[in-house]
């Protein structure tokens, strides 16, 4: 999904512009909120082009002190949205130890976002890489982190849905119910940078 040296096939969701606060810096894709214009010009959470639906995702990524970010999957791209995490799932990036979210269950690192906590926690310190994967198959999703599963859920059944009534999405009538759509880097403000970016249709 990501070269290391361009940004083909990535573009700010709802918007056609690649997001000039994103920037291919030695091999990463990273998030530069300085250099945002006015309004967040430049910034907004960047998706790939194609969709999916049965998948597995993996990516490393990292963050400075403090830092807030997001995974974002099955994300349906319309201007009836503004975010994309107003349909799609998504697994939490955060430095646990110094963002206020840390103290929040289920807004932690790897955590499905307000939905189910990651257990075992398996982060790296802050400043160095982890490894993220995402698999979705059949409606059987997993999370993992650094090689170890942390999360595993069944999708779209009742389950699911008493999840996400339990959520803070649970006023979004379109969020979760999506089989096939956009994954999405999630600008949340703070510095963030990918790598190894790979994706296989399963």
């Amino acid at each position: 999904m990501f070269d290391g040296k361009t940004k083909n096939g990535w573009h700010v969701y709802n918007n056609s512009t690649d997001g000039s606060a994103w920037k291919v810096v030695d091999g990463t894709l990273m998030l530069d909120p300085k250099a945002k214009g006015p309004n967040n010009a430049g910034g907004g959470d960047l998706i790939f082009e194609d969709d999916f639906e049965n998948f597995h995702l993996k990516l490393e990524w990292k963050l400075e002190k403090g830092g807030n970010s997001g995974i974002i999957f099955q994300a349906l791209e319309d201007k009836k949205f503004r975010w994309p995490w107003q349909t799609g799932p998504e697994m939490q990036i955060l430095d646990d130890d110094n963002h206020p979210d840390g103290q929040i269950k289920t807004h932690r690192s790897g955590d499905l976002y307000d939905m189910i906590s990651a257990n075992p926690s398996k982060l790296n310190p802050i400043g160095e890489w982890n490894l993220f994967e995402i698999k979705a198959y059949n409606g059987r999703l997993e999370f993992y982190m650094n090689g170890t599963r942390v999360v595993q859920v069944n999708q779209w059944d009742d389950g699911w849905y008493e999840l996400i009534e339990k959520s803070k999405f649970k006023s979004l009538p379109d969020f979760g119910r999506h089989k096939k759509g956009k994954i999405a880097l999630q600008d949340h403000g703070d510095p963030v940078w990918f790598r190894n970016i790979k994706i296989r249709r399963l």
